[in-house]
């Protein structure tokens, strides 16, 4: 009996074993779905540096990253040289696969396949689909085409792109609810990239690499969302490839935009003013797990009314369980409602990040200085703080010029971005008189200049400078 017994734990031990090594050596398998840039066309040595390959060394053993890029091919299943008509698409669904990176759009922009373009969705969520009913349930994130320097017209140029490719695809990733990872953005100030003008080098694939493995090693809030603590009736549309809900708070206009996949401890950027104008930090923001935010408090300017209504949206917020301090985001007029609210709030802010921003209001719009000002948007300020006469404006001292002590009290880290020749909001009268305060004041302030460039357009084409300042900010202080 006891031999039995112990040849029985003998058995089960060695299952267990046995299974526990499987599981343990279970690959995560990724299906890298694309075009020549997916397969890696033009790159020496393109099996060891196609973007596929360097994010499998990225990854390391635990995955199995697979190439199923096939050049030239498009989206459109019409007029014949869809990528689903190719064997390497069969093989992708075969592949078995945990996560699909699909990469597919660039030929799909050039002669003569845009003159089918109205095709385009419902071939993509074909794609999508097919991908969906797989037993393995892959997590499936859907590709913006990186940039084009091509000038043949007949060709994927970068207008088509733009124009054609990008909207139909963030379209279809509301629709379908996939994940989107923003390539373009990160290379239209890269020409030096693409050495045909089309396809990325071994460092350009390594850009690519790099922020798929971001995404794949992002820590995640699962189970979180924040529609359902909207208390208000709401409605629901697209803000480039995301849910946003639109609401009323406390008379105003307001809405939150949610990430596919929340960030762990919920990190969120507050929009201060000009909601949707120049949006690429917002969504490269979203596409790393941010909410993005907006509370309309126009035309304020940054008075206690402003300011108090934004501190009950901010305790809206906390209810509904995004994290403690939030990145304030506020383009011209929007940095005096951002500096006063941050100044009044600073166990509440991560960082500061504005750009050409007003800061001090006789500039903008009294227009005393060197600017022309806004003969109107001076009267509403007056009134907006109660001031009956010029002087009464001039002697004014609610401007964030004048809360510099305040700012760095609360040790969040600023950034500026300013076109050095803005004739509209002055840098001698805004960013220059106050980065000198707060250095003097031991604070932290970075600023970015853009020589030659005007009050527009704002942020960077490439806005990876002000992403990165974010993400450095939020990740230390969350």
């Amino acid at each position: 009996m006891t031999s039995h017994f112990s040849r029985l734990i003998v058995v089960v031990s060695c299952f267990v074993l046995s299974y526990s090594v499987a599981v343990a050596q279970k690959k995560i398998r990724i299906a890298c779905v694309g075009n020549s840039i997916t397969y890696g066309s033009g790159i020496e040595n393109r099996e060891q540096n196609s973007y596929p390959s360097q994010l499998q060394n990225l990854l390391g053993s635990s995955y199995d990253v697979l190439n199923f890029g096939v050049s030239g091919r498009t989206v459109l299943r019409q007029p014949g040289n869809s990528y689903m008509a190719t064997p390497a698409y069969k093989e992708a669904l075969e592949s078995s696969p945990d996560l699909v990176f699909i990469k597919l759009g660039t030929n799909d922009s050039r002669l003569p396949y845009r003159l089918q373009i109205d095709s385009f969705a419902t071939d993509y969520k074909t794609l999508i689909r097919s991908f969906k009913v797989l037993p393995t349930n892959p997590r499936i994130v859907l590709l913006l085409p990186v940039a084009s320097f091509l000038t043949d017209t007949t060709r994927q140029t970068d207008q088509a792109i733009i124009k054609l490719i990008m909207p139909r695809i963030r379209q279809i990733a509301f629709e379908e609810k996939c994940e989107l990872i923003d390539l373009h953005s990160l290379f239209v100030d890269h020409p030096e990239l693409f050495p045909d003008k089309l396809h990325p080098n071994s460092s350009g694939a390594t850009i690519i690499a790099k922020r798929l493995y971001e995404t794949i090693n992002a820590q995640e809030e699962n189970g979180f969302d924040f529609f359902p603590k909207i208390k208000a009736a709401y409605t629901v549309s697209s803000f480039y490839g995301y849910d946003c809900a639109d609401f009323s708070f406390e008379g105003r206009a307001c809405k939150v935009v949610k990430p596919r996949r929340p960030a762990k401890d919920l990190p969120w950027i507050w929009r201060a003013r000009f909601w949707g104008h120049e949006p690429q930090t917002d969504i490269a923001l979203l596409d790393r797990g941010f909410h993005v935010v907006y509370c309309d408090v126009a035309e304020l300017f940054g008075n206690a009314q402003a300011v108090t209504i934004w501190n009950h949206f901010y305790a809206f917020a906390q209810q509904a369980g995004l994290a403690k301090k939030v990145a304030l985001e506020g383009l011209s007029r929007g940095g005096v409602y951002a500096y006063n609210w941050a100044a009044e709030n600073p166990e509440k802010v991560a960082c500061v990040y504005v750009d050409a921003p007003v800061l001090d209001l006789k500039s903008w719009p009294g227009g005393k200085g060197q600017g022309k000002g806004s003969p109107s948007d001076w009267e509403i300020f007056k009134k907006d703080f109660g001031l009956t006469t010029d002087e009464q404006a001039m002697a004014f001292k609610g401007n964030p010029m004048d809360k510099v002590a305040d700012i760095v009290k609360g040790h969040y880290p600023l950034l500026h971005v300013v076109g050095d020749a803005d004739d509209l909001v002055l840098l001698s009268e805004n960013t220059a008189p106050f980065e000198q305060k707060v250095r003097e004041s031991g604070g932290d302030i970075q600023v970015i200049h853009k020589p030659g460039i005007g009050h527009h357009p704002h942020s960077l084409p490439n806005p990876t400078p002000i992403v990165e300042f974010i993400l450095k900010a939020t990740t230390k202080r969350q």
